[in-house]
């Protein structure tokens, strides 16, 4: 039986203005996802700051968001370490006056398609360091300036359909690595909402960035295994999953607490 056409992305909805007048923080704002999300945030009024381990990346980010008549700060920063989590948060608020929105997109993928009795240490405490402990970090810093302002603020996890909604063989270490972020929101949304802490996670699928690529696997390739591979047929593009992001941290959710919003492309239905 043939596959399915893919479901071709939908042409870009006219631009609204959410977050005018908003600060917000977005780590791994130097590529993929991350950068996605900064881009559309400052379309849609926000004073962002990119934050990512990577200066000339963070840079590109910032020129882009210019360039599209937005404002934006880059912040190096390491999201392992607790000291430059709080160190975005303060160059945010230092530069701009606030912290109304924080999304939290540093991530990284080691050991794929390494069995779990061969997942090397390095491999395994990295990701947590990451992807979990990093996220830790930043809601940290997050919370604590977020729950002294006026009209509080909203917090954006990244997580992924893998850990969650679904497995793959081979990618166990990513997965509970991203299992535990949604965890973690969920726990932090309860602890904190009555403090006007509004806390939600989004869980992508394949996205089209490069951590969606196979080793030596094209852009191409990829959209040919991805024919069989997603109900949808296609990954999905990095606006699509970054306007779940913004829907999670706009006045839209305000009654959303806790919420692990899944965009897979229906992969994990």
């Amino acid at each position: 039986m043939p596959s399915p056409a893919p479901v071709p992305a939908p042409s870009p909805s006219p631009v609204r203005q959410r977050f005018t007048g908003q600060t917000a923080l977005v780590t791994g704002a130097g590529s993929g996802l991350g950068r996605a999300v900064a881009l559309a945030l400052a379309a849609e009024g926000a004073r962002v700051v990119a934050a990512g381990r990577t200066a000339a990346t963070l840079e590109e980010t910032v020129a882009l968001v210019a360039a599209a008549g937005g404002t934006a700060l880059a912040h190096v920063a390491d999201v392992s370490r607790a000291e430059d989590a709080e160190a975005a948060v303060r160059a945010a608020v230092d530069r701009f006056g606030s912290l109304d929105v924080a999304v939290n997109a540093a991530g990284i993928l080691r050991g794929a398609g390494t069995p779990v009795g061969d997942l090397s240490p390095d491999d395994w405490h990295a990701l947590l360091d990451t992807n979990v402990t990093g996220v830790l970090h930043c809601l940290r810093a997050e919370i604590a300036q977020m729950r002294g302002q006026a009209d509080g603020g909203a917090v954006v996890n990244v997580s992924s359909n893998l850990g969650p909604h679904k497995s793959l063989a081979g990618l166990t270490g990513y997965a509970v690595s991203k299992a535990a972020v949604s965890a973690l929101t969920r726990g932090a949304a309860l602890d904190h909402i009555a403090e006007g802490v509004r806390i939600n996670a989004v869980s992508p699928g394949p996205v089209a960035t490069t951590m969606s690529l196979r080793p030596g696997e094209s852009p191409a390739e990829r959209a040919v295994r991805m024919k069989d591979e997603s109900p949808l047929g296609r990954v999905s593009t990095t606006e699509e999953a970054a306007a779940a992001v913004l829907y999670l941290a706009s006045a839209d959710a305000a009654s959303v607490v806790g919420a692990d919003l899944v965009v897979d492309g229906g992969a994990s239905a």
